[in-house]
């Protein structure tokens, strides 16, 4: 723990617990910001903070309290620049104060009834009460900010847990994770961000009840999930997934990739292949999803031939098997086109064995669109090899294709390759209506701007109507 981070943290809440001092009622802070507080160096850095930075509107800290929702409400409302009480019937009130971002909550226990969805509330006077329903010790740490002095409330040793590198439960892991499935989920982050180690029971809690993941919406699953993937070195969190179970609820595809070797045709671990290129790709979420999915197709293409095992084809499967899946955990439209895109394109780079015609380049750039960069990172940390001559061999040419790009965008608008003539300027020169025809005509010139660039627009007219004459016989 840092003097002056800690020092930043009570200044920014002093406002609001005097506020609450003024109303002989207790306020805490809790959650996350405590637990980073007491992280320090590279931990601090991989933990993926609850907070912000310490600067801004977007810092945002958590706070729990004795007062109930009405009595927040009615103690902030008069001092708060905004506030937010969508959460209120759960007993929390947001609010902003003095450009920065708080969530008060009333103390309180979270129990969701068996099979349901939707978590029952209700309230406590005691803070030790709250945290004990925390998902984790480490997260069922407070500070006291209505005495004089900041006092440090500990009461399931979640300091010592954090310093020891271990995930524990406050109570029973099965009572935890009954009370909130996902956090079992959550636990999968917590050990890939700050590499904790889950005690076993905590390991044999999920092992036994992860089909209890069922009751958690789908939004929700996902959200969580996505924290997991961008954290810096995701793959602790999904080895613990896959191990335990749990990916299978939600995401079976990934337990799957652990393909049956047999001592005659022998072939990569994909699953371990495929978590590995997750930790090497970058930390964005796009990218982390492309690399989780991108040979998801190969347990349904796997042959074995006389040659060895081939996944021919996997590629093709892969992108429709991740569009259902994602649609299944209802991402975004352009999300579920994003990854599947890289998924169907993963492959690409590795057609052009015998070097890159200028047709080529464009081909690859006009059908990676606005994924390019994440499709060349993408491919570059596909290879795992340990064979440093090979994983050399590669990186030139991706720099040799990644050249030629640049040359041929110098020389062409090559981000926005569209035929040298558009539909109404087609219609007009063939004197056709809207229909079928113009597609066909626009095909025809793509297909001469990919092959041969530039041509200049007399040249597209004259070849155009050669190509429609032609047609007419």
């Amino acid at each position: 723990m840092t003097i002056d981070r800690f020092e930043k943290v009570i200044s920014i809440s002093r406002p609001l617990a005097d506020l609450f001092i003024a109303k002989d009622k207790t306020l805490y802070l809790v959650g996350g910001a405590v637990r980073d507080l007491f992280l320090a160096g590279d931990d601090a850095n991989a933990a993926e903070s609850e907070v912000h930075e310490l600067d801004g509107p977007k810092y945002d800290l958590d706070f729990t309290t004795d007062a109930l929702p009405d009595e927040i409400e009615d103690i902030v409302a008069p001092h708060s620049q905004a506030m937010w009480v969508q959460g209120k019937r759960f007993g929390t009130v947001g609010v902003q104060m003095g450009g920065y971002k708080f969530e008060i909550t009333t103390n309180r226990a979270e129990v969701y009834h068996f099979g349901s969805r939707k978590p029952k509330v209700t309230y406590s006077d005691e803070i030790e009460v709250d945290l004990s329903r925390r998902d984790f010790t480490i997260n069922a740490m407070a500070l006291s900010l209505h005495t004089t002095v900041p006092e440090m409330v500990d009461p399931y040793g979640g300091l010592d847990d954090l310093v020891n590198k271990r995930l524990v439960t406050p109570l029973s892991p099965e009572i935890s994770f009954s009370e909130d499935p996902l956090r079992m989920l959550r636990a999968a982050r917590f050990i890939a961000k700050i590499s904790l180690v889950p005690v076993p029971e905590l390991v044999d809690a999920v092992m036994s009840m992860h089909d209890r993941l069922s009751i958690v919406s789908v939004e929700r699953i996902r959200d969580e999930f996505d924290k997991l993937l961008i954290t810096e070195k995701p793959s602790q969190g999904l080895e613990f997934m896959v191990k335990t179970g749990l990916a299978a609820e939600f995401i079976p595809e990934l337990p799957a990739l652990e393909l049956e070797q047999d001592p005659i045709h022998r072939h990569k671990d994909v699953l371990a292949h495929t978590i590995a290129v997750v930790d090497k790709t970058s930390p964005d979420r796009m990218l982390r999803l492309a690399a989780l999915f991108h040979d998801v197709g190969k347990p349904r293409t796997k042959q074995i031939t006389p040659q060895g095992v081939t996944f021919y084809h996997h590629d093709v499967v892969g992108a429709k098997m991740t569009r259902e899946r994602m649609r299944a955990l209802k991402y975004s439209v352009q999300d579920i086109a994003d990854v599947s895109d890289l998924v169907f394109l993963h492959l690409r780079f590795h057609t052009y064995q015998a070097g890159w015609t200028d047709s080529a380049v464009r081909r690859y750039v006009r059908d990676a669109g606005p994924l390019l960069e994440r499709l060349n990172e993408l491919t570059l940390c596909d290879s795992t090899t340990r064979n440093m001559n090979k994983v050399l061999a590669l990186q030139e040419r991706m720099a040799d294709l990644k050249v030629r790009i640049a040359q041929l965008r110098e020389k062409e608008e090559l981000g926005s390759i569209r035929p040298e003539i558009n539909g109404d300027e087609v219609m007009k020169l063939l004197k056709i209506p809207p229909s079928q025809l113009v597609g066909e005509a626009l095909d025809f010139l793509m297909e001469i701007r990919l092959e041969e660039g530039i041509i200049g627009k007399a040249n597209a007219t004259e070849r155009l109507l050669e190509w429609w004459n032609k047609r007419a016989i």
